[in-house]
């Protein structure tokens, strides 16, 4: 039972290990697609108008939440929430079938 409950373990930490994979995987494609942008502006407009400051906030934000989810930094949404809301809604139930 014990080797049943280690490979739970393991497989969950291979999962772990992946997500963060492709967390930085992103960040990596990030610096080099957004200094890519950044150059083409800068190369075909100066510093008049830096149009590549639009891709960098929208993908920044989208990684924002990647990683917010892969770390597991959730402010309003946490594991207390969570079992907080499971037990309501048990409780709920409970007093509707009495």
């Amino acid at each position: 039972m014990e080797t049943t409950n280690e490979n739970k373990k393991y497989v969950k930490a291979q999962k772990k290990v992946a997500e963060i994979r492709k967390f930085y995987t992103s960040c990596i494609s990030y610096v080099l697609v957004i200094g890519l942008l950044a150059a083409i502006n800068f190369y075909t407009n100066g510093l008049s108008n830096p149009w590549f400051l639009w891709a960098a906030f929208g993908w920044g934000f989208g990684l924002a939440f990647q990683a917010a989810k892969t770390f597991g930094y959730n402010p309003f949404f946490d594991k207390d929430w969570e079992e907080r809301k499971i037990q309501s809604i048990m409780d709920k139930d409970k007093n509707d079938n009495l």
